[in-house]
């Protein structure tokens, strides 16, 4: 197999080249500068822009595009970035897709979030629950319509809705000093579901994706959705420091402004897709995936 990956120097993309490496994976990056390597060719999605031979001889392409939601905050200019890195990405690739004709790969997976469904509360979500509402969820709802024009083509395309990833880089980045120091514990009510994933099994469940026959959204979360309450309980566990002074929610909107939003609320997301075909989770428990990120 050869596949094409974009969003290769993100903590996931990363993580899943590494992994196709190992195993002998034929791997072309797409990248947004001048190519360093033999396996990397440039493109330029805002110009969609896409070498024209890009896609001889793979079997399937794997775009996790997109401007990281929590680096800067939400002022309407960043939050157009947000949008358009990701359908310019999403859009540029599927297009392609489609105007290749029978040369294309038959598989195409892209990124997507479990802020699909806005603020789920107590409800349950898998996959077949309907959008939320916020800025997230619109996000989300425009980033998967944009590989319409692939699925149209007859292409599979599976939507990795990714919940808060456990691993080098993302969350734990920021959230380890702060409790390290003694001074994290729940962040507002603590009541919100947080659906988190390790790094390992996401990696795990693209390579599961690649392999077999799954198509349209898929929830990239673990078996079991934690409270934030007992999440920063866990990590303070973890790293043997204690978790007793709460976050107000006032105080994050200071800090925050309009992300606030996104980490007071949270998804009861499960995986429903990815267990019904077969896929075990290596990391079913939160204190398990905590170790795993935090002392392999």
């Amino acid at each position: 197999m050869t596949v094409v990956l974009t969003g290769a120097s993100g903590q996931i993309g990363r993580a899943l080249a590494s992994s196709l490496r190992a195993d002998d994976v034929g791997m072309r990056r797409l990248v947004r500068r001048a190519p360093s390597g033999p396996d990397e060719v440039r493109w330029d999605p805002g110009d969609h822009f896409l070498e024209p031979d890009v896609f001889a001889g793979a079997e399937a392409v794997v775009c996790l595009s997109g401007a990281p939601v929590d680096a800067h905050r939400w002022t309407d200019a960043y939050k157009q970035t947000l949008i358009d890195s990701r359908i310019d990405a999403v859009g540029t690739i599927a297009h392609a897709l489609a105007a290749a004709g029978d040369d294309a790969p038959g598989t195409l997976i892209v990124a997507s979030a479990v802020g699909y469904y806005g603020d789920t509360g107590e409800r349950v979500v898998t996959e077949d629950a309907p959008p939320g509402d916020g800025f997230l969820a619109d996000v989300c709802v425009q980033w998967e319509a944009a590989a319409t024009p692939a699925r149209d083509a007859g292409i599979r395309v599976a939507h990795l809705r990714t919940g808060l990833v456990l691993g080098d880089g993302g969350l734990l980045d920021r959230l380890k000093p702060v409790v390290q120091l003694g001074v994290a514990g729940r962040i507002g009510s603590g009541r919100q579901f947080m659906p988190w994933i390790s790094l390992r099994d996401h990696v795990r469940a693209i390579r599961f994706l690649l392999d077999g026959d799954l198509a349209g959204p898929v929830n990239l979360t673990g078996p079991e959705p934690v409270r934030n309450a007992e999440f920063m309980t866990t990590l303070g566990r973890v790293l043997h420091r204690p978790t007793l002074l709460p976050t107000p929610a006032f105080a994050l909107k200071v800090v925050l402004g309009e992300l606030a939003d996104d980490v007071l609320t949270g998804q009861r997301a499960l995986p429903a897709a990815l267990t019904s075909a077969g896929f075990e989770f290596e990391h079913t428990d939160l204190e398990t995936g905590l170790r795993w990120a935090l002392h392999r």
